[in-house]
């Protein structure tokens, strides 16, 4: 064993070389699953932060989750239902249309909140190590309790409207995972881009608000015509959309499946590309947000 510098008379290097701790972002698969249960502590406390803080400051509190679908419902029904006059295939048109909301307020906000949770989380990215794909799955889930009060508001709509559900809403939860893999998908490609190029806090609420009239939220997609159907399914939330439909009204609703078929492949690709991009990305993270 090497005597101390002292006991020798010498003085030690101040070159000598010191034992470094590395922390790797681009661990493998295998440990980063690991890392992320044992963090999921971490992914709990995130989550419930934001619930408790979401409305904390506001006037009116959690009934903004009910305000903004209403409203939206309102404005579509008189603009789509009463102006337009589009088909509502006999369910009554605010039913409709708020049916096709829960799925698109739940996408539209969690990929919003996912988008921009890492650099509302800057400081804990870049002084703390953990698994950093906490924190936009973890605004997933502030979403998915918005999304329950406005189902028990769909709830009493029905009531109201005489609207019965059948067999088929036991299919709901599948087509509440596909909406849910939707904003997970898109919010890996776009918190991981906002970091980088910050353009991407512009660029995400045009996509939502975009994403908005180009999704059958405000008209049933059967007005689109057939030759069509299939290109339009390209766009995941027409297959979330419709599945909600056909789950929660019954029988006045087909489902086009080789529309959902497509949006499901189509939602696996985003999901995989998603967490490609962001477990690549993510090893620069704490230099540059």
């Amino acid at each position: 064993m090497a005597a101390p510098a002292e006991a020798t008379g010498r003085t030690a290097s101040p070159e000598a070389p010191t034992e470094l701790l590395v922390i790797e972002a681009g661990r493998p698969a295998g440990q980063y699953l690991r890392d992320l249960w044992r963090y999921r502590e971490l992914f709990y406390f995130l989550a419930w932060r934001d619930v408790t803080v979401q409305y904390k400051q506001a006037a009116i509190g959690v009934a903004w989750a009910l305000v903004r679908p209403l409203a939206t419902m309102l404005v579509f029904t008189v603009v789509f239902g009463r102006i337009a006059r589009l088909p509502s295939n006999g369910v009554p048109y605010p039913v409709l249309v708020f049916a096709a909301l829960l799925p698109w307020q739940f996408f539209a906000s969690a990929l919003a909140g996912s988008s921009a949770s890492l650099l509302a989380n800057a400081s804990m990215v870049s002084k703390v190590f953990f698994p950093r794909m906490v924190i936009p799955i973890g605004a997933v889930v502030v979403s998915f309790v918005d999304f329950l009060m406005s189902l028990a508001l769909l709830a009493g709509l029905m009531a109201w409207y005489g609207v019965l559900p059948t067999v088929r809403l036991a299919a709901l939860p599948l087509f509440v995972l596909l909406a849910a893999a939707t904003a997970v998908g898109g919010g890996l490609w776009f918190s991981a881009l906002t970091v980088k190029y910050r353009d991407f806090t512009y660029i995400v609420p045009f996509v939502v608000q975009f994403g908005l009239y180009v999704s059958p939220v405000g008209f049933s997609s059967d007005v689109v015509p057939a030759r069509w159907r299939l290109l339009y399914s390209l766009n995941p939330l027409v297959g979330v959309i419709d599945g909600f439909r056909w789950a929660i009204l019954g029988r006045a609703f087909t489902l086009y499946w080789s529309g959902l078929f497509l949006a499901a492949t189509v939602v696996a690709l985003l999901v995989i590309s998603g967490l490609w991009y962001f477990r690549k990305a993510e090893r620069s993270f704490a230099d540059v947000i």
